[in-house]
């Protein structure tokens, strides 16, 4: 998913049509908008379809999610007060991924239970098991169609769709007891201020991302990824009950790595590339190029961590980086992973420079890709997948 918060008015259906379809010249009616929903649907470029990558990267991190409730999460105490467990996945997209997380959580969280309950009460029987509720919460465009259709008919659980910005409130204070949420904190919810401004330090001219850019920028990012986690972890410090638990998995960054190092930045380096070859053949305007940025920023560590400490509302079980490719035992597949970029951030290109040059785009970033494929291949299993395990005070 792709957190984004809209700014401007409203637009006519046909004339919002028309910009994205490639009117150069009315394009900047569009609100501001950092970043937009996966692709839906199940089409070529569908993220339902395009989401192998974050399963697999989401699956190292599996046994210690199951480890985290096994040894630190007190379902009996949980349990004592509502019969009803909630959980919340937050930035849940389309896909199947969703689910076989939920599905790995409720079950840990279910001999949990049963481990906690032979022990005080060894003759109960499974008649005592609490009902777990599930809330998928993503922006509201995200496609909640192609998601539900795709529901386990076997869950154990009770579903229910939460519509809206997780960097505000989505839920009634102290009812939740488990929030997981992956592959989205890294996503801001608006660009900073400073990069749409032209006389401004941080005016990013000719680059999409922070990667290769001048310090200001990088603070820009920085300052703006802080004030989304102040406000992430105030929403959930109110609807967390206490001792309830915590996971986030997203894009990290060792402390003191150069971005132009990090494996995305590669990534980031060759879009801001292939968008300047195109303006430089007058496919697209420079001015586009100039005036577009993605609002996803790596963070590390000792960079979450301080955010936790100073909120105060959460202690940290577990904070740690790691490898999100370690299951790809071969080379990395160029065309396979471009058209999982595609599909999860696509929207955000077509909505600024038009749905006609879309193929022009990935087409060129493939082959700028390939021609550094060495340089990916060597870096792909650096330490750069961020998982912390945080718990309420």
């Amino acid at each position: 998913m792709a957190e984004g918060d809209q700014e401007g008015k409203l637009l006519g259906s046909a004339d919002l049509l028309n910009i994205i379809n490639g009117d150069h010249e009315n394009r900047a009616k569009l609100p501001v908008t950092s970043s937009l929903p996966m692709n839906g649907g199940n089409g070529t470029y569908s993220y339902s379809k395009n989401s192998y990558y974050q399963k697999q990267s989401a699956g190292v991190e599996r046994e210690k999610i199951i480890e985290e409730i096994r040894e630190k999460l007190d379902m009996k105490t949980l349990s004592s007060v509502s019969n009803t467990i909630r959980l919340a996945d937050l930035g849940c997209a389309t896909g199947q991924n969703t689910f076989m997380t939920i599905q790995t959580i409720v079950e840990a969280m279910q001999r949990k239970y049963k481990s906690q309950i032979s022990q005080s009460r060894p003759h109960d029987s499974d008649d005592q098991m609490p009902e777990f509720q599930v809330f998928f919460n993503d922006l509201e465009s995200n496609d909640f169609n192609t998601l539900f259709t795709s529901l386990p008919q076997d869950r154990q659980y009770l579903a229910a769709g939460v519509p809206g910005s997780f960097h505000g409130r989505l839920f009634p204070e102290s009812s939740i007891h488990f929030v997981h949420t992956s592959f989205s904190l890294h996503w801001l919810s608006k660009l900073p201020e400073e990069l749409q401004n032209k006389a401004s330090p941080a005016w990013n001219k000719g680059r999409v991302h922070y990667t290769s850019a001048p310090n200001e920028v990088i603070e820009a990012y920085a300052c703006q990824f802080a004030e989304d986690m102040k406000r992430f972890l105030n929403a959930r410090a109110k609807e967390l009950v206490p001792q309830g638990m915590m996971v986030m998995i997203m894009t990290g960054i060792p402390k003191g790595m150069p971005y132009s190092q990090f494996p995305t930045g590669m990534l980031y380096d060759s879009i801001s590339s292939s968008l300047m070859d195109m303006a430089k053949e007058g496919i697209i305007e420079e001015g586009e190029v100039d005036s577009f940025n993605l609002a996803f920023y790596a963070a590390s560590p000792e960079e979450m961590a301080g955010i936790v400490e100073k909120n105060g509302c959460f202690g940290i079980e577990r904070m740690e980086l790691t490898n999100p490719a370690a299951w790809m035992k071969g080379p990395v597949d160029i065309p396979s992973l471009v058209t999982h970029v595609r599909a999860a951030m696509e929207g955000m290109f077509s909505r600024h420079f038009g749905s006609l040059v879309m193929d022009e785009l990935f087409g060129r970033l493939t082959h700028k890709l390939q021609d550094i494929s060495d340089l990916i291949n060597s870096t792909c299993h650096e330490k750069v997948q961020l998982f912390a395990v945080l718990k309420r005070k």
